[in-house]
């Protein structure tokens, strides 16, 4: 990523500048992102390893990974984050 030396470097950004303490979701883009999303996505992809596809609990974080996958799309989280599970990488893929 090149930077003209002319314009200004902006600082760095806090989480206080994207959700201030007592906001607990913001838009971005027209899409609803919740506080806590990013936290949430992360426990449940770690939690895969440990389950049985096709249980019911395996069905159940995946389907709620699926539904806070278009958010972390949305503030850009896999243009810099890939993940290393083929699964996890699946299950992403499989979201428009």
């Amino acid at each position: 990523m090149s930077h003209s030396p002319s314009q200004p470097q902006q600082p760095a950004v806090r989480p206080e500048d994207v959700l201030p303490a007592g906001v607990d979701s913001t838009a971005i883009n027209g899409r609803t992102v919740r506080k806590g999303s990013v936290a949430a996505f992360v426990s449940n992809a770690i939690r895969l390893d440990d389950l049985t596809e096709g249980t019911p609990e395996h069905t159940a974080v995946v389907a709620q990974m699926r539904e806070l996958t278009p958010a972390l799309r949305t503030i850009g989280l896999f243009e810099v984050f890939q993940p290393l599970s083929p699964e996890v990488e699946r299950i992403i893929a499989e979201v428009a």
